[in-house]
């Protein structure tokens, strides 16, 4: 299914490309929305199945995160087809928009599913491509830059990756090996050499830092969510870093069975805990909304990582809360995108009395800032209690003292600028050129913040029995 699914999504970027018709345009994108579920169901139901020469396999890892990313699909291609009803569209435009976001989740997918080190690789390049012409839609000198800098960072960090799997490759040589596919490393992961393993994981992990938005490599997600139009920033913000993260876990899982693993814990700890204080620095004093909620991100990537670092409920929380994550911040777009339509900028001091001209949309914001911050009842208040919970259990207390500290001042942040968008009066603004909003439009945004709230709380138990799946490789 995996081969016809990759073939009819490049058929269907194809056509996107060249048709310049309004109507066959979102009849293309309707049907690409129609095979991603597709794909979903048939993996459900071959669970656990390889395909096409063993190099996609449809795991509890990759069902969870295909599954969420089918889910906001709906919303992104409904939230692009507000943008572009406008009479100013271009019709070249438009179908430049449409292929990329079609090739990116054709190229996400792809990675969710893969079996293979090599073929991670190649997906995750691929989206690089795709996110580029997303980036550089607005075709000006801001978009130009923030497209250089994506492509750069990006591949220098690909590039750190395909030395990684060079690394890989000898110690998996050394040992008489050649299979590249996860399972077999999992399996061989004792007999392989730590030397080459351990610069393996650095280089590997280093490079899928520029997809999860993790310290070093974040600041390749930054400009791309703020120059890429509201949609697109939020598929950034949301399947694509949980594609950064299924690169990092696969190779994990791989480390978590030899000597290493202790170290490769110190060093997602570093890691996980610079991104948090890199995300309180910049959101203290950050104006810009959007690169407000790209931060923000990376706080809670931080978050996850040092869950999977912690282990033991940490593991199990740290998926969880990847999950209602991509909810919460893929909702916060696309009610951005509401925002900038009605005050034309996306800077809080343009910004306020947003009660007065989007009822539907301030409710859903302030939920949203309730379900991104953690507070009751927002599920990311229970994965992120696990996560405190698997700190506190694994003794590492002078951590989680400082994340609580860092967390504290990122709440008062994105508190005091949310805030004074929803109530404080706007300066200079001409209420004659606001623009207008349906209420229509924020009800994505309620169904997805209401599957935070139930999921957190109520998860259903095929959900948790996978997630307890997905982790079933690491050390308990």
């Amino acid at each position: 299914m995996i081969a016809i699914y990759l073939l009819g999504s490049l058929l269907i970027s194809a056509l996107l490309f060249i048709n310049r018709n309004k109507r066959v345009n979102y009849l293309l994108v309707g049907a690409f929305a129609l095979l991603q579920w597709v794909l979903t169901i048939y993996e459900f139901i071959h669970r656990d199945e390889s395909e096409t020469y063993g190099y996609f396999k449809s795991d509890a890892l990759a069902l969870l995160m295909l599954t969420t990313l089918s889910i906001i699909t709906i919303p992104a291609f409904y939230h692009s087809y507000i943008y572009f009803n406008k009479p100013e569209e271009h019709h070249r435009e438009r179908g430049i928009y449409f292929m990329s976001i079609v090739i990116l989740l054709a190229a996400v997918s792809g990675a969710y599913l893969s079996n293979h080190i090599a073929v991670t690789w190649v997906f995750v390049e691929l989206t690089t491509l795709a996110a580029s012409g997303l980036v550089y839609h607005h075709r000006d000198a801001d978009a130009l830059e923030g497209t250089w800098k994506y492509i750069f960072v990006c591949s220098i960090s690909i590039t750190f990756v395909f030395i990684g799997i060079l690394f890989l490759s000898i110690a998996l040589q050394q040992a008489g090996h050649a299979d590249l596919s996860y399972p077999a490393m999992i399996e061989q992961a004792a007999s392989l050499e730590p030397f080459w393993l351990r610069l393996a994981f650095i280089f590997i992990f280093t490079g899928f830092t520029a997809k999860l938005g993790l310290v070093p490599m974040y600041t390749a997600g930054i400009d791309a969510k703020d120059k890429a139009p509201s949609p697109a920033g939020a598929l950034f913000s949301s399947v694509l870093m949980n594609m950064g993260f299924v690169g990092i876990f696969r190779f994990y899982e791989v480390i978590a069975k030899t000597s290493l693993h202790a170290w490769a814990n110190q060093v997602i700890f570093i890691a996980a805990v610079l991104s948090v204080f890199v995300a309180t620095v910049y959101m203290l004093k950050v104006q810009n909304i959007k690169r407000m909620l790209a931060y923000s991100s990376i706080e809670h990537m931080g978050l996850v990582m040092l869950g999977v670092a912690a282990g033991g409920i940490g593991y199990y929380a740290a998926i969880l809360h990847l999950i209602l994550h991509a909810f919460t911040k893929a909702s916060m777009f696309f009610q951005i995108g509401q925002v900038y339509r009605i005050y034309k900028s996306k800077h809080i001091s343009d910004t306020g009395n947003y009660f007065k001209y989007n009822l539907a949309g301030a409710l859903a914001l302030l939920l949203a800032f309730i379900c991104a911050t953690a507070m009751p009842p927002s599920g990311l208040f229970i994965s992120e209690f696990m996560i405190f919970r698997s700190l506190f259990e694994g003794h590492h207390l002078f951590l989680f003292i400082v994340v609580l500290l860092l967390l504290t001042m990122i709440i008062w942040a994105l508190g005091k600028s949310i805030f004074r968008l929803l109530f404080l009066p706007p300066v200079n603004f001409d209420e004659t050129r606001a623009g207008k909003v349906s209420a229509g439009e924020s009800v994505s945004q309620f169904i997805l913040l209401g599957l935070v709230i139930y999921l957190g709380f109520n998860p259903p138990l095929q959900m948790v029995e996978l997630i307890q799946d997905a982790v079933k490789n690491l050390p308990h």
